[in-house]
């Protein structure tokens, strides 16, 4: 039952990422989340809320017609309200990894921390 329901929480991650509905974004990224990378000498921090006003003022994956490929890598359970995963997917035309600790509060998964990597072109 928890992989059941971490594994659509995933879903909803990806399809939020194609949409970009707020609505759905609000529910699976944790208001306190924040999300990491590290590339070509650059290191990202973005807090919630600067990456929700990022894809609120961006147009989708949708709108653009980019391509979508979502894939869950592994998902590792550690108890009944904390979770890791791996994913790697197509945004735009990029191919990206996520890493995402997930933890249950108030009954919901969402995701707390974000760790992103650009693996390279969808094209």
């Amino acid at each position: 039952m928890i992989e059941q329901e971490i594994r659509a929480m995933l879903e909803r991650y990806f399809d939020v990422l194609q949409t970009q509905d707020l609505n759905e974004f609000d529910k699976v990224f944790n208001a306190n989340s924040v999300l990491y990378s590290a590339q070509d000498n650059n290191f990202v921090v973005r807090p919630f809320q600067e990456y929700r006003e990022m894809v609120k003022n961006r147009k989708s994956p949708v709108e653009l017609g980019s391509g979508r490929r979502d894939e869950i890598v592994f998902l590792d359970i550690l108890s009944d309200e904390m979770a890791f995963a791996k994913v790697r997917l197509q945004l735009f035309d990029n191919i990206m990894v996520d890493y995402l600790n997930i933890v249950k509060v108030d009954g919901n998964w969402s995701i707390v921390s974000k760790l992103f990597y650009r693996e390279g072109s969808a094209v």
